[in-house]
């Protein structure tokens, strides 16, 4: 009997290169995403439910008819300036909406979650890299909802048996390698992608947020993991919740930072075409470094990025980009 695994958020960029990833290897991914965000064309791999992670007749529904044996939880929002201007919105979905699953998956008897955190949960780094036992001291809404998900993650741990493994991500980046999916955000908050539509004249310029961070060429540094390491990791993080029960937060990274003008060179070497940039000044809360330290994820889920260098995942996003700017030419 094939185990099935509920994916909320799959119609996303990570959570529909991760149901590739567990259908690969023999699951049923089931997706429950409200496809505000998500996109249908990239559920491919099972059944979509269109609903919303706050509705509990939906979620009673879901869990009676597929029976998850663990729910991978990617459905979020995740725009750090939309979490300033409107913390309601992500309090309400990233915590309200979370409770809402843990409490679905009380009811019927599922107790394994992997939870999508981020290294947005560290504030502003003390130490580079970022080991498991920095300090999270948040400075948005953004991070402060994920920071709450995790201690209430692990609350729920405490008291009702849950297991979990929580995942720390850096900056995901790439799309995946067989052309199938792809990200596709609007609006589109990542660097990399903003720098490969300039390339393709769908934007004027990529600006560039400070140039005098405390950095050797004074633009702001990030370790960029590429998406199907990350859906790898929950894959892994799946198994290993099967075999051992042992909780876990984890982060997820290369351990390898890459300056904003780096990543722009190696756009232009990868597309072999130029990049029209502009400097402006910083964005308030960015820090300048933001780079993992990876090893326990290794220790743990015997996990390791497949793609380190930054060109070849840049090459895997401009793949898909050029592929979708083909599909929209008239």
């Amino acid at each position: 009997m094939t185990d099935t695994v509920l994916v909320t958020g799959g119609a996303g960029y990570i959570g529909s290169h991760t149901c590739k990833a567990l259908s690969a290897l023999g699951y049923l991914p089931v997706t429950l995403d409200s496809l505000v965000y998500g996109h249908t064309w990239a559920v491919q791999w099972g059944p979509l439910i269109i609903g919303d992670i706050t509705d509990s007749l939906v979620l009673d529904q879901v869990f009676s008819q597929y029976q998850p044996k663990a729910v991978i939880h990617f459905a979020a929002f995740a725009y750090v300036g939309e979490s300033v201007d409107h913390p309601a919105k992500y309090y309400q979905n990233n915590v309200v909406g979370s409770i809402a699953i843990l409490d679905a998956m009380r009811r019927h008897g599922c107790r394994d979650i992997i939870f999508s955190s981020s290294c947005a949960t560290y504030g502003i780094p003390r130490q580079i890299p970022i080991p498991e036992n920095h300090p999270q001291i948040p400075i948005n809404p953004y991070g402060r909802s994920k920071l709450m998900m995790e201690q209430i993650i692990q609350d729920y741990g405490s008291a009702y048996g849950f297991s979990y493994v929580i995942l720390r991500y850096f900056n995901a980046a790439g799309a995946d390698p067989g052309g199938q999916i792809g990200e596709d955000h609007d609006p589109e908050p990542h660097l990399i992608p903003i720098l490969l539509q300039t390339v393709l004249g769908q934007r004027s310029h990529t600006d560039v947020y400070g140039t005098d961070y405390d950095t050797p060429d004074g633009t702001a540094i990030r370790d960029y993991i590429h998406v199907t390491d990350l859906a790898k990791a929950h894959v892994l993080a799946l198994k290993y919740l099967d075999e051992s029960c042992q909780s876990q937060c984890i982060n997820l990274g290369t351990g390898r930072g890459y300056s904003i003008m780096e990543v722009i060179r190696a756009v232009q070497q990868v597309t072999g075409k130029s990049v029209t940039y502009r400097t402006v000044g910083r964005r308030p809360g960015d820090p300048p470094v933001l780079v993992a330290k990876p090893e326990y994820a290794d220790s743990v889920l015997c996990w390791k990025p497949d793609f380190s260098d930054i060109n070849a995942t840049i090459a895997t996003a401009w793949n898909w980009h050029q592929s979708q700017s083909r599909k929209k030419s008239p």
